[in-house]
């Protein structure tokens, strides 16, 4: 039987649940909350049951899903979810929940403090990527399913221009295109077909995960059913998918039709990032010293940076902490902080 663990920390978000307790364990499912709000306590006592946490932390993004008359509603919902799943799991300690200035408070103040609740989970990201960039000007680059965070770093310290996710998105900071659930036509308006440039249907027909399958930066998953057509996530089903956004029947679509798209794809949401990315540049130190890559879009991230000509030293998060743990990387620097282990 695993060995119990003094804490876990969760980042509960509108599609992914997500845990780490710091430590190098950590665990991640696909749970899209704005269909399955209800379940959420047995689903977060299920992800954490192994390890026997006596505390629970979380960090959140999900109070933003359309289940919720409000992100006010969203955060406190959460939070009683984090509770009931705290009593599940036999935790003898009360749950902490992330402000995005840097505390952690227990869940009945996070309810009362939603709008610093609400949407933390890169705070605590950033606060780990920025021991990457002890000094100096940086930036933290994290390509994930479906946003894309850009965080201005310095000397040692996450240097935001806005904490909310409205802020965010305005300041260019946050940035809602992804590696897998970005639909398509919000991507591409057309795309290339053997010389001709054809419209995509304004239909969710396919999702950026097929243009990036496609070109094998990401694994096939033949079980995966969180897809456009809910078929499996493999390079074939997603050349089926591709031809569907032009109306193209899939049988007279080939590989090379795809790939094409793909790529395609692939570089308008590059071009999108690098402009986001020099925005925020210009609005703050200038282009980085350092770019700290996190989350699972690296093959996007590197694409963006080429294309804005920047030639900053790359900090990988995975290689600081692993792999797997980076999948987690908003848990597990929710874990470390609540360890004291990050200033």
């Amino acid at each position: 039987m695993p060995a119990s663990a003094d804490l876990v920390a969760l980042d509960i978000g509108g599609a992914n649940l997500k845990a780490a307790d710091g430590l190098g364990w950590s665990a991640s499912v696909a749970f899209p909350l704005w269909q399955r709000w209800r379940e959420l306590p047995e689903a977060l006592a299920a992800l954490v049951a192994e390890r026997r946490p006596q505390r629970l932390v979380a960090t959140m993004t999900g109070e933003i899903c359309d289940c919720y008359a409000s992100r006010a509603a969203g955060v406190a919902q959460i939070a009683e979810s984090l509770l009931a799943a705290s009593t599940a799991t036999g935790c003898h300690e009360p749950p902490g929940v992330y402000l995005v200035d840097g505390r952690i408070v227990a869940a009945v103040e996070a309810t009362r403090e939603w709008r610093l609740a609400a949407a933390s989970n890169w705070h605590a990201l950033a606060r780990l990527a920025a021991t990457l960039v002890p000094s100096g000007n940086g930036l933290l680059l994290d390509i994930g399913s479906t946003t894309t965070d850009i965080v201005p770093l310095r000397d040692g310290q996450p240097a935001a221009r806005a904490s909310d996710d409205a802020g965010r998105l305005l300041s260019r900071e946050l940035v809602y295109t992804g590696i897998e659930r970005t639909p398509v036509a919000a991507v591409a308006p057309c795309l290339p077909h053997r010389g001709k440039l054809r419209p995509v249907a304004s239909e969710r027909f396919a999702d950026s995960r097929d243009a990036w399958l496609v070109l094998g930066a990401l694994p096939e998953d033949p079980l995966a059913r969180d897809t456009a057509d809910g078929g499996p996530a493999t390079r074939d089903a997603a050349r089926v998918r591709l031809a569907r956004t032009m109306l193209l029947d899939p049988e007279d679509y080939t590989a090379a039709d795809a790939a094409a798209a793909a790529d395609n794809i692939a570089a308008r949401q590059a071009a999108m990032i690098s402009l986001a990315l020099k925005h925020v540049a210009r609005a703050g130190d200038g282009p980085p010293e350092t770019i700290v890559l996190a989350g699972h879009g690296d093959r996007l991230a590197e694409r963006a940076i080429d294309r804005a000509g920047w030639r900053p030293r790359i900090a990988r998060l995975a290689d600081a902490v692993g792999p797997a743990v980076a999948r987690a990387a908003p848990a597990h620097a929710v874990a470390c902080l609540a360890r004291g282990e990050i200033g």
